[in-house]
């Protein structure tokens, strides 16, 4: 039988999603408390493999097992045997063709920058951080130009290993309450880096260094060495992976830092 979970995680301190040597990352974790309860060697499937540092709020994943467990075993079973920072938030029996990376369709990321001449201390690791105030007005009309289907090689990094540059962005919101501004981001699919290669070049660009038209330059021209470093991992969260209602997952909770409501707030 095929089992999806929902995953929670603060990245900071693991080397990332992918299983490593160093057996120090996110699906390292889970699988060692799943093979627990299972009796057996449970191997995990992601709807995404997030970088070292990077959190997420919403991740799924699969994985098959031949043991009955009652649904309670696969969460509270596995969290008592996971780091506190990993959790794993609801767990379902579904199709054996159900695949969490394949059977996604979009999935969004939350990025969390936070503005002040004065690192952050609390939540060091868990924002990202720029010295001082950024234009909004330019980094969204910069945005603007992410929209639709685009080649996105400008913002793909060395390592990518995807087969197309090709990717369909639905939204790129920028929305800002002193001192954070929230960047998301939903498209069918994701390169690596890609996010924080995009929020490294609004930044650029709500800086002054670069006018709102160069975004749009940088996609004409194709070249990752032409745009901005690459932004830190620390204020990067996996927001959500959503699937046709078919599958009938269940709903995490509303975890996501700076919540919409949090930010219409006067």
């Amino acid at each position: 039988m095929r089992i999806a979970i929902g995953v929670a995680y603060r990245g900071t301190g693991f080397d990332g999603w992918q299983t490593q040597p160093s057996g120090n990352t996110v699906q390292d974790a889970l699988e060692r408390a799943l093979s627990e309860i299972a009796g057996h060697a449970v191997a995990l499937t992601a709807a995404g493999r997030t970088d070292a540092g990077v959190h997420a709020s919403a991740q799924v994943a699969h994985f098959d097992t031949a043991v009955e467990r009652p649904e309670t075993a696969w969460t509270r079973g596995a969290n008592a045997l996971l780091p506190d920072t990993v959790s794993v938030q609801w767990a379902a029996r579904v199709a054996d063709d159900f695949h969490a990376r394949y059977s996604a369709i979009a999935r969004s990321y939350r990025y969390v920058l936070y503005c002040d001449p004065v690192r952050p201390a609390l939540l060091a690791g868990l924002v990202g951080w720029v010295h001082g105030e950024l234009d909004l007005g330019a980094m969204r009309r910069a945005a603007r130009s992410l929209l639709g289907e685009h080649d996105f090689s400008a913002f793909r990094s060395a390592e990518c290993q995807a087969k197309s540059p090709v990717r369909v962005l639905e939204r790129a919101g920028i929305n800002s309450r002193a001192p954070y501004v929230l960047f998301d981001f939903s498209a069918n699919a994701f390169l690596h880096h890609m996010v924080r290669n995009i929020v490294g070049c609004l930044v650029y660009i709500g800086k002054g260094k670069h006018p709102a038209e160069w975004i749009a330059e940088l996609m004409e021209k194709r070249d990752r060495r032409l745009a901005a470093p690459t932004f830190a991992a620390d204020g990067l969260y996996l927001a959500e992976v959503r699937y046709d209602a078919r599958w009938n997952l269940p709903a995490f909770a509303r975890m996501m830092p700076f919540t919409e409501t949090w930010m219409r707030e006067p």
